[in-house]
């Protein structure tokens, strides 16, 4: 019996939280193709480049949906740029294999004047993968992230704490997950590279319950 493919959302609690490493780790643990469906400036740099770099060369890099010039929130670079953005312009990349696909930036990133990145992942129908990271404020933003989740009932598959965290913090967060979500854990990276990030790959844990 041939085994379901997994596809996920990996978005995060808050812009440069380390989505893209996240997602590069778990394209290499999945053997997945990536697609980022919107990328807002750094397009000489762009995140679906860096998954590519630091990922296997048979890895699908999917193109975005929208690559838009200014380095801003996506709804105001699409309007600089005459675009208008709507949910029904994006649809799943048609792949056999696993899938992981990045938001960007955090959950209530606007796409256009009256909807966000939640709205998009609930159109694709994806669990998500939360990424969360230390730092004074991530308890809040954490457990406001998973509460939105739950109020559209997307489900969270997976919440990744992203570098080393204050345990007081951990047990906050630890505290406010379902059963139903499991815990991934990053160490902090000085220095990111496809052999660092294959590595840490290899120590991830991702196999569900049957």
């Amino acid at each position: 019996m041939q085994q379901q493919t997994k596809q996920f959302f990996v978005t995060g609690i808050d812009t440069g939280i380390g989505k893209t490493v996240a997602s590069a780790c778990l394209v290499n643990y999945l053997q997945a193709d990536y697609w980022k469906p919107i990328q807002s400036g750094d397009l000489i740099d762009s995140d679906s480049m860096k998954v590519a770099e630091w990922t296997n060369k048979t890895t699908t890099i999917f193109p975005e949906r929208y690559a838009l010039q200014t380095p801003a929130s996506p709804h105001e670079s699409a309007a600089r740029e005459g675009i208008t953005m709507d949910l029904a312009d994006f649809q799943l990349p048609q792949t056999p294999n696993n899938l992981i696909v990045e938001g960007a930036g955090g959950l209530f990133v606007p796409i256009n004047s009256s909807t966000y990145l939640i709205d998009l992942i609930k159109h694709l129908q994806l669990p998500v993968v939360l990424v969360t990271k230390n730092y004074l404020g991530c308890i809040n933003h954490t457990l406001l992230a998973i509460e939105a989740l739950r109020t559209r009932q997307i489900p969270l598959a997976y919440l990744v704490f992203n570098g080393t965290f204050n345990l007081y913090s951990l047990r906050a967060i630890k505290a406010f997950l379902d059963d139903t979500t499991q815990l991934i854990h990053l160490p902090t990276v000085d220095k990111i590279s496809k052999e660092t990030l294959h590595q840490i790959s290899t120590t991830l844990n991702l196999e569900e319950d049957e």
